[in-house]
């Protein structure tokens, strides 16, 4: 089967995934809100997996500066023929059945970017990512930065933000995480913490980092983890 005609398949295959999936325009700045920090813990030609990749943005980021060996999974299909487009080794599928098949210490390196709120359960992901990989990069909004706080408490409605760009009805995110919650869940779990990068909004929309008082100011976080 040649290239376009595997590409093809996968978008008419997998175009009903859109109907549940993700807003693209939505997500896209809020999943490069830490890419900064993520690139800088990889290691030149380290073996990368990335769960839940989307189109590869990140996956091309790292190749062209770092030289990794790359793959990425990726459940929506239309996203997974970009990619693929661009010359990444992704494939289709799901992403928590797809690590129960891996060898123990299959990668340098397991990417979870935006992930742990969305599947149905983190633990058992985090658990097989740690199990595959040697460290392991988790992301995730920060439920209890201020800019959510502060919907909550003066509005009383449950926050639309960047970070969590949809409303309570039509969202992805099926968990809520706080930088706090996270490093308890580590503690309980005997998770190592080798790093913690935080970021927040800036006036401009962007995003700078931050540093003090994470649980509060950030409005997402990033920690590498191992066994």
């Amino acid at each position: 089967m040649s290239l376009v005609h595997s590409l093809s398949h996968l978008v008419e295959t997998d175009r009903s995934s859109l109907s549940h999936g993700v807003d693209w325009a939505l997500t896209t700045l809020r999943d490069r809100a830490l890419d900064d920090q993520i690139s800088s813990i990889v290691v030149k030609g380290e073996r990368v997996l990335d769960l839940g990749c989307g189109k590869g943005d990140l996956l091309a980021r790292l190749k062209k500066e770092h030289r990794i060996h790359e793959s990425g999974i990726e459940i929506e299909g239309i996203a997974v023929s970009e990619a693929i487009a661009r010359g990444l080794s992704v494939t289709h599928g799901d992403l928590e059945d797809s690590l129960t098949s891996m060898g123990d210490r299959s990668w340098d390196l397991i990417i979870l970017n935006q992930v742990i709120t969305v599947i149905r359960d983190p633990v058992a992901i985090l658990q097989e990512s740690l199990r595959a990989g040697r460290r392991v990069a988790v992301t995730f909004p920060n439920f209890a930065g201020f800019r959510t706080r502060s919907q909550l408490a003066l509005r009383g409605r449950l926050p639309v933000t960047t970070s969590l760009p949809y409303q309570w009805y039509d969202t992805s995110n099926i968990r809520l995480v706080t930088v706090k919650d996270f490093r308890a869940l580590c503690d309980q779990m005997e998770i190592k913490i080798l790093k913690e990068a935080f970021v927040g909004r800036t006036k401009g929309g962007g995003f700078r980092p931050i540093s003090a008082w994470p649980n509060l100011r950030a409005s997402s976080a990033m920690f590498m983890i191992s066994k």
